[in-house]
């Protein structure tokens, strides 16, 4: 696939699937002010150029919550991900694995843990958001356990979705009627390719991790409208306790931007942090991560991991989430974009780009080491 960028896998997602589906990768809240400070703030980082360093060896490798990674960069959990390529989250998680990074499955993927966790080693890190029924989540729980997860990252920004004008425009989301199911058949049916590979071959079209609870004949509307109504909106901090009485392994909060609950998070001993604003899909108006990273990142001081997402579509962008404080990125858009534009391989494709130009940013900013970059690679006129 002759690609050069992001942009190219996002043009070639928007040419194979389906309005709606294409929305609802690209949409946020409201009027979307936050989706475009995430780009528009990484963009204005300004790296420090320096000369004449020995970059004849330049190194990305790391380690990841004591994992070793290839770079410093994790495939973030994204909802739905079965229906941009055929057993979609199976496919980015292949991808993940040969290129040696994390990837996360979400709560809401298509695949179950079960199918996901049987095609890669080592298994997925799981996304879980707060269910009303604690008794499902426990049960959830064990299930991810028992497929020999070790790390868990739990949404916090998510009491109540926020208010995509996108998905109801699309037929996505909105009023249950006829009218916008047929809309949503006849988005399909512009997209021949998608229809066939995916929306035929790609069955079945589950909530793998939620059938328990929806059954098996659902379509994505209706698992959309099942999801909302059973996000938590009466969690809190002490619930993080509840958590840990059903889970083992390591804990990541996700959707912190404010320094106060950076701290919470800090003192109530979880294993690391996501400085994320859900892609801008939440609250509109909120700072970008890129604003919000480095107060976050001074507070804390090492003391716990860091880990940050939106707005980042390049290499250079990791290294300046890096430089802001972060101690991993993760990648949302990116791999659905890459995954709709070429499955597996696409997958591939983009995080060896995303390699290829760290290493480029790297070595013209003087780094041979990735966990040498930090603030003082940035110039003073930065964020």
């Amino acid at each position: 696939m002759s690609v050069a960028s992001i942009s190219d896998f996002r043009q070639k997602a928007k040419q194979r699937l389906p309005h709606f589906l294409y929305e609802y990768i690209v949409g946020g809240s409201y009027q979307e002010t936050t989706l475009r400070a995430n780009r528009e703030d990484l963009q204005r980082i300004a790296l420090r150029q320096r000369v004449l360093k020995d970059v004849g060896e330049v190194s990305t490798e790391c380690h990841l919550l004591g994992k070793p990674c290839k770079m410093p960069v994790v495939l973030a959990p994204i909802g739905l991900a079965g229906a941009y390529a055929r057993r979609g989250e199976v496919q980015a998680a292949q991808a993940a694995e040969k290129q040696q990074t994390p990837f996360t499955l979400s709560t809401v993927s298509l695949c179950s843990v079960e199918e996901v966790a049987a095609a890669v080693t080592p298994p997925p890190w799981f996304q879980l958001y707060m269910i009303k029924d604690r008794c499902f989540v426990q049960r959830l729980l064990q299930r991810v356990a028992r497929v020999g997860c070790d790390t868990l990252m739990l949404t916090v920004d998510l009491p109540v979705p926020g208010a995509r004008y996108r998905d109801v425009r699309s037929g996505l989301n909105g009023s249950n009627t006829m009218m916008n199911h047929m809309r949503r058949v006849g988005q399909s049916l512009l997209r021949p390719r998608w229809a066939w590979d995916v929306g035929l071959r790609g069955r079945p079209y589950s909530l793998g991790n939620l059938t328990p609870e929806l059954g098996r004949d659902s379509g994505l509307a209706d698992f959309i409208r099942w999801i909302e109504k059973n996000f938590d909106p009466t969690a809190t901090w002490h619930d993080i306790d509840f958590i840990r009485q059903n889970w083992s392994g390591k804990i990541i909060l996700k959707g912190i931007l404010d320094v106060e609950d950076a701290q919470q998070a800090l003192d109530l001993g979880v294993d690391g942090i996501v400085v994320s604003n859900h892609g801008g899909r939440q609250l509109d108006g909120t700072p970008s991560t890129a604003r919000a990273l480095t107060a976050i990142a001074e507070r804390l001081n090492g003391k716990s991991t860091i880990l940050a997402d939106g707005g980042v579509e390049s290499g250079l962008d990791v290294v300046r989430m890096l430089a802001l404080g972060a101690d991993g990125v993760l990648l949302g858009r990116a791999w659905a974009f890459a995954l709709a534009a070429g499955g597996r391989l696409g997958v591939q494709q983009m995080l060896q780009l995303i390699h290829d130009e760290m290493r480029v940013a790297m070595a013209l900013t003087g780094h041979t080491d990735v966990t040498t970059i930090a603030r003082a690679s940035l110039v003073s006129e930065a964020l």
